[in-house]
């Protein structure tokens, strides 16, 4: 049993069993034991592999969609270019470097990032150090510097809790963390059902919510309807919502029990994209999307920046180009193009984000 799980484990013994919510918030973000406050989970050597990490194309054409974006906002200076959750920095670095592509870009921007994780902090201090850009660090998006600003959020939003209602015989009852016979960690129903809830669905049926994540969506869209700007999110999950649970744990890239290893495992569920839209849009701004990764990474030249990369590298490396395009943009198993997804949050104004045209428009 973790330190986290022995903690979990007397909170309940005390007070009663948590939300799922609650537990999600406190395996990820405890102050002692969190899964994100003091370890580094990302690349081969962690538990999981993100996009910026298989290769430097990714976010060189993020970079480029933010200068793009910049430009069709009016070049505005000063402009807040923010990340949501930045992991080790290397989204952000290789950004930075080809930003430099757009004259008067980078000495615009004020970059800021928003992260709760010491640990991490550390991490993006250290691989922003040689970019030329001090970045200032916030912990809630609320908190960011106000004016027009670009933000991005990649593998972000499944990090951010859920809650789970599963439908009794008598209504919908609340998933709850509680104590099993052997003292463990289990899950059980809420003994109430909830009265708001009345959708139909056969008795078993589960249905998966982030309140969290759609008040992040709309604190986003607010901001960027006020103030001018555009976000890019891109997660893996779903166009629209359907019943069933996504909820799951990795731990050294293999699939673990959620209610085991608290604490030492990441545990995430995947994006309700048709949630994030509305909440966007009932704040003001417009969405458009979601569109696979794979079609996002195409649409913004993927393959020419894999062409360009490769007539300066060799045999090896081109090899390694291919298997990384094929990673980023495949549909295949294992590979992000389809299972992965994309939208464009923007103030009104600014219309289709590149990548986002319709049928027949460019960049």
């Amino acid at each position: 049993m973790t330190p986290l799980e022995r903690e979990l484990v007397a909170m309940i013994a005390q007070n009663g069993p948590i939300s799922l919510e609650t537990f999600m918030a406190l395996a990820l973000g405890h102050p002692r034991h969190g899964y994100y406050m003091a370890r580094e989970p990302f690349g081969a050597a962690g538990d999981f592999v993100t996009a910026p990490e298989i290769s430097q194309m990714f976010g060189e054409l993020v970079g480029l969609w933010a200068a793009e974006m910049w430009t069709r906002m009016g070049r505005p200076d000063p402009v807040r270019l923010v990340e949501l959750g930045p992991g080790r920095g290397a989204l952000m670095a290789d950004a930075l470097r080809a930003a430099r592509a757009m004259p008067g870009f980078r000495e615009a921007i004020g970059v800021e990032l928003v992260e709760t994780s010491p640990a991490l902090r550390a991490r993006q201090r250290e691989r922003l150090a040689a970019s030329g850009v001090e970045p200032v660090w916030r912990d809630r998006l609320e908190d960011v510097a106000a004016g027009p600003a670009i933000v991005i959020a990649n593998e972000f939003f499944d990090a951010l809790p859920v809650r789970h209602y599963v439908r009794a015989a008598d209504g919908w009852r609340e998933r709850m963390v509680g104590l099993g016979g052997d003292d463990a960690l289990a899950f059980g129903l809420a003994p109430y059902v909830e009265p708001k809830i009345g959708l139909a669905a056969p008795e078993g049926a589960i249905m998966e919510v982030s309140l969290v994540a759609q008040g992040v969506a709309a604190t986003l869209g607010r901001r960027l309807a006020e103030q001018g700007g555009a976000a890019l999110i891109v997660d893996y999950g779903y166009a629209h919502g359907a019943f069933g649970e996504t909820l799951q744990a990795l731990r050294a890239h293999a699939y673990v029990d959620p209610l085991k290893s608290v604490g030492e495992a990441d545990v995430t569920a995947h994006v309700d994209f048709g949630a994030l839209t509305r909440a966007a849009r009932e704040a003001g701004a417009a969405v458009y999307g979601p569109i696979g990764q794979g079609e996002l990474l195409l649409r913004l030249g993927l393959v020419p920046r894999a062409e360009r990369l490769g007539r300066d590298a060799d045999e090896a490396g081109r090899a390694s180009l291919v298997a990384a395009m094929n990673r980023l943009a495949g549909t295949g198993a294992g590979e992000m193009g389809a299972l992965f997804k994309a939208i464009a949050v923007a103030h009104p104004a600014l219309g289709p984000p590149p990548a986002f045209e319709p049928a027949g428009e460019t960049a």
